[in-house]
């Protein structure tokens, strides 16, 4: 294969957008599967054919890094020319979907026949080509093996909970490649609710707790000296995630829609149980560690009764979550909460210093060197607000009150948070689609094995 120009790259760089998104459809049968359907039953007579180094290579790029965004954005409010807060980001590196503050809170774990692999998320390259060298060799860069095999629970035990339904015989099967995404939203938790304490007066909200008979969030003060409106309320549980969950679901459309134009079969479809996949205490002795991501319980209060209807302390686990994953003493994932701080203050604190410390978002000049012409981004940088300390203090107020009320962070959603959902991208199994569907395939799944697998 040459690594300089490869027909099946140069083909999907040339590939109309709109005709992939139209004929995009979903092909859950892989190479080498067999389907008992009545009289529609097929058994494949090939053999499992995982994807390729670039096929897989190709993938893993469209989940990482693409570049840099732009801010821009207003500075000032037109109506009376006040400043407002314009520097909401998390990080200013982009990435193939949009997401809340860019805070990109999104992990993926690669699943192939060789293992299961953490993606790490690698900085921008801009001038490196999008061609199969450098892309293959970021992919290697990305990937971090966590399992030497496939995350899947043990032979005879693809029923519910682990899979569901139907599922359970066509995805994870041998050949194929899964991307499952979960998603930190502990960070952009913070920060969001930093970025809503920035509206204009009378126009923040009083947070009120309704697990808790709609109490103040621990902002009681903060209504008492004019910061708040007290009569503007808004339930904790209303925040949900922040939106921040919805990041993955635009890569998995990514992934789907680049899968479909290279010629892949391509399924969205339920995972493994998500609290079995990251390896949840409650599932961990009968499934085994999974993931072996680390879990929060926290420690039973009577209040827990009414607020969680947990009755007794032997059920607390009921409100476990996950909060990190670690491997070989490196922290590949670390929620923005006890025990990776010491205390949620320290945590707010600490999402502060990665958008205005040393070394963070806001204080790297070169970066908007790079995404500014001239010097606009040196006046970017002077002129655009940042948080007034009443803000920070206020959302130390609140992030306390969280934890110390509900002994985890965040309280109403889950720190790690798992869509429940994944991609499986493999060769098709042509005769199948040939043999019982019209229009089954496409000219890219037709051609797929002489652009992509042939001399190149």
């Amino acid at each position: 294969m040459s690594t300089a120009a490869h027909e099946g790259l140069a083909d999907l760089l040339g590939r109309p957008l709109l005709e992939t998104v139209w004929r995009r459809r979903t092909h859950r049968v892989s190479r080498g599967a067999s389907v008992s359907a009545g009289s529609m039953t097929y058994h494949s007579p090939h053999a499992p054919e995982p994807l390729g180094e670039l096929e897989e290579a190709v993938l893993i790029a469209l989940t990482g890094c693409t570049g840099l965004t732009m801010p821009d954005r207003p500075f000032e409010d037109p109506r009376d020319g006040k400043p407002i807060m314009s520097k909401p980001n998390l990080t200013m590196a982009g990435r193939a979907a949009g997401s809340p503050d860019n805070a990109q809170g999104t992990h993926f774990f690669l699943i192939d026949d060789s293992g299961t692999y953490f993606l790490r998320k690698l900085p921008p390259a801009p001038d490196a080509p999008f061609d199969a060298e450098h892309l293959v060799e970021r992919a290697r860069l990305a990937k971090v093996k966590v399992l030497d095999t496939r995350l899947d629970v043990a032979e005879g035990m693809r029923d519910f909970p682990a899979y569901l339904d139907s599922n359970r015989f066509l995805s994870n099967l041998p050949g194929s490649t899964v991307f499952f995404p979960v998603v930190d939203l502990s960070h952009q938790y913070i920060n969001g609710l930093m970025y809503l304490l920035t509206q204009p007066d009378g126009a923040r909200p009083t947070l009120v707790d309704d697990r808790n008979f709609y109490r103040p969030a621990g902002v009681k003060k903060w209504v008492e000296n004019g910061f708040l409106n007290g009569d503007l309320k808004l339930p904790l549980g209303a925040l949900g995630p922040l939106r921040t969950q919805i990041e993955a679901d635009l890569l998995l459309q990514n992934l789907m829609l680049v899968a479909e134009g290279m010629g892949l079969g391509a399924w969205i479809h339920a995972s493994i149980n998500p609290q079995i996949a990251l390896g949840d205490p409650k599932f961990s002795r009968l499934y085994g560690r999974m993931l072996g991501f680390s879990f929060v319980t926290p420690r039973w209060k009577l209040a827990d009764i009414w607020r969680w209807h947990v009755p007794l302390p032997k059920y607390a686990n009921t409100r476990s979550q996950p909060v990190g994953l670690e491997r070989g003493g490196e922290r590949l994932i670390e929620a923005a909460c006890p025990p990776y701080h010491a205390s949620m203050p320290a945590a707010v604190d600490a999402v502060i210093r990665s958008k205005f410390g040393p070394g963070g978002t806001y204080t790297d000049k070169d970066v908007f060197a790079r995404i500014y012409k001239e010097d606009y981004g040196q006046r970017y940088l002077a002129e655009a607000s940042e948080y007034d300390e009443r803000v920070i203090d206020c959302a130390r107020d609140i992030c306390s009150y969280i934890h110390d009320t509900h002994g985890r962070f965040p309280a109403h959603t889950d720190a790690i948070h798992v869509p429940g959902v994944w991609l499986q991208a493999h060769h098709v199994e042509l005769e199948y689609y040939d043999r019982f569907f019209h229009q089954g395939l496409t000219p890219a799944h037709r051609e797929h094995a002489d652009r992509w697998e042939g001399p190149g």
